[in-house]
């Protein structure tokens, strides 16, 4: 302690540290840390009281008293770790090398990893998005909320950054994010002791119909699939189980079951191909058999290579169980939720490694002329654009707009909606003007001259109440675009990631439910798919309940482009389209409003 997280004075006492150890050819993990330990070596450099035991699982943390409570309770567990790492300040060994350096380590199967704040995000991504397609990564990230972050930021002096940032570059690197250390552990220990998991059809074993029914939900909820069992399996199950039994999935062996009865589920569900994953749940009965019936789930684990978790439910009556399924590599749970939970994670891992990078071109885009135009801005001292200008630069991305002209005065303003066609709708055009709706500088609906000509000169009128000093550029004629739903994009500059961009529903949808999902520039074709997908209101695009399917695949061409201004341009610090009128299928998208803010 008592480096930058301390203050001025300890931020300048950390970076003599460092070149102190620069001018020796020396690295630092911390300052600010409880130390390191590799359980291979024998080596405890920490402050930790104790040695853990030998493991497959590394745990890399930015705080040293959470690793302090993790050894100690994993004593208790019997969880092993191969490394495990304070991470402190990071002066000068970051979060991304350490990751490297356990991924290269042989006997690291699954990498944790606690983190407050990132030292260089970009570097972040650019490392470990080629660490997570060997081995699985799981993070923990504190300082979600406005408290959080304040409070990250005094324990290690991280630049927090946005906690949707932190999810958009997680899920752009692949590192599994959880929300609750219970659930990074449970994770952690599917990783550790199972072969990795081939596809989401879930079975379920059980001697209990009210655990099976928890199971069943939970595989659902967590979007698996119950494993439809062959014919033949459910045959075979129904000749050797008693009559009672269940023998669909869930197969239940009943209350009364032995081993005998698991080893018959078992040996059939486990040979099905229809089955990527298993379940087993036992909950002690008069004559249960747990141990032995722990021993009947290593034999076919072993036997069928497929991925298996258990939920052996209770205390003292499955304890020995437990600790035998545990030195067999069965990861245990005490209730079937957290077990589903981790063959989910599990699941999402093997999509992860299939997913192959897809193409982020897009064509038609005018880099020159949209250069031209910041250039301008630039020049005249203004870092908010116009709309009227936003959307030049947008339309020179290859964002088709509506057709508009902008009128200096009432009469041009009435030429310009006779050639447009009306309705019409008319906006002040003013750096000074980003709300334009408050200023009263919107009129929609317009259907002829006089009105036309009314519009514009009350449109005048309100804004110079509104703000006398504007500057008022002129009001904008447009047509009057109709689609079958409003969409936002938007992005964001972040401190650590750069430009997250953001997509959702327009309305009430972003505004109330906060129905957004957010990704990282550069975004590709299958980023964008995925993010427009996330959404929960997705179903309003895809011709739910008769409604028009939308022209997905024009939105996803707009996220592209949005993505490719943002990489061309560095200095935009915000922006967004809202709202882009989405079409019916084939028909497109058309941008209406535009801003964009410059740094």
């Amino acid at each position: 302690a008592g480096f930058k997280e301390s203050g001025d004075e300890g931020r300048k006492r950390e970076q003599e540290l460092v070149n102190v150890a620069k001018k020796y050819g020396c690295r630092i993990i911390g300052p600010n840390c409880l130390g390191i330990i590799d359980t291979y070596s024998d080596l405890n450099v920490s402050f930790a009281p104790v040695m853990p035991g030998k493991g497959s699982i590394a745990f890399i943390s930015q705080s040293g008293a959470l690793i302090s409570a993790v050894l100690d309770w994993s004593r208790k567990q019997k969880i092993g770790f191969s490394r495990i790492i304070s991470m402190g300040n990071m002066a000068d060994v970051s979060e991304s090398e350490l990751i490297e350096a356990c991924a290269e380590d042989e006997r690291t199967k699954v990498i944790l990893f606690y983190v407050e704040g990132v030292k260089d995000g970009k570097e972040f991504i650019n490392r470990v998005s080629k660490i997570t397609t060997k081995k699985p990564v799981i993070a923990i990230k504190a300082g979600l909320t406005g408290s959080g972050s304040k409070a990250a930021s005094s324990h290690t002096g991280s630049l927090a950054g946005m906690a949707e940032a932190y999810s958009a570059a997680f899920k752009k690197t692949g590192v599994l994010q959880v929300a609750h250390m219970e659930e990074l552990f449970d994770l952690s220990l599917a990783f550790a002791y199972q072969p990795p998991i081939k596809g989401d059809r879930i079975a379920i074993i059980t001697n209990a119909g009210g655990p099976a029914v928890i199971a069943t939900d939970a595989v659902e909820k967590q979007g698996l699939k119950i494993a439809p069992l062959s014919e033949q399996t459910m045959k075979t199950l129904k000749e050797n189980l008693p009559p009672a039994a269940n023998t669909h999935n869930p197969v239940d062996v009943l209350g009364d079951a032995t081993e005998q009865g698991y080893k018959i589920a078992l040996d059939n569900v486990m040979k099905d191909n229809a089955v990527d994953g298993i379940v087993v749940i036992l909950t002690p009965q008069t004559i249960t058999r747990p141990l032995e019936t722990a021993h009947v789930v290593v034999e076919n684990a072993n036997r069928y290579k497929k991925t298996v978790v258990t939920s052996f439910m209770g205390g003292v009556s499955v304890e020995v169980a437990i600790d035998f399924l545990r030195q067999s590599r069965i990861p245990n749970y005490e209730f079937p939720e957290r077990a589903v939970r981790a063959l989910r994670g599990m699941v999402d891992y093997a999509k992860i490694v299939q997913r192959e990078k897809s193409q982020s071109t897009v064509q038609g885009i005018d880099r020159e002329k949209a250069t031209e135009i910041f250039e301008s801005v630039k020049k005249s001292g203004v870092k908010n654009l116009t709309d009227f200008q936003a959307r030049e630069i947008f339309e020179a991305y290859g964002v088709k707009g509506p057709k508009r002209y902008l009128a200096k005065d009432a009469m041009s303003a009435v030429e310009y909606a006779n050639k447009i066609g009306y309705p019409v709708v008319a906006k002040i055009v003013s750096p000074d003007i980003l709300h334009k709706t408050e200023s009263g500088g919107v009129r929609i609906n317009i259907m002829d001259a006089s009105e036309m000509e009314k519009a514009f000169n009350d449109i005048i009128t309100s804004v110079k109440n509104y703000l006398p000093s504007a500057r008022i550029e002129g009001i904008e004629i447009q047509e009057m675009v109709k689609g079958i739903q409003e969409i936002i994009i938007g992005v964001k500059k972040d401190v650590q990631f750069g430009h997250l961009i953001m997509f959702g529903l327009g309305g009430i949808f972003v505004e109330a439910l906060k129905d957004v999902t957010f990704g990282i520039v550069p975004v590709d074709r299958e980023e964008a798919s995925d993010m427009i997908k996330e959404i929960k209101s997705y179903k309003l695009l895809t011709g739910f309940r008769k409604l028009p399917e939308a022209d997905i695949p024009s939105i996803v061409d707009t996220i592209l482009r949005v993505s490719k201004l943002c990489e061309h341009f560095p200095e935009i610090k915000e922006l967004d389209i809202n709202p882009l009128i989405v079409k019916s299928k084939g028909n497109g998208v058309t941008m209406v409003d535009a801003r964009i803010i410059l740094e």
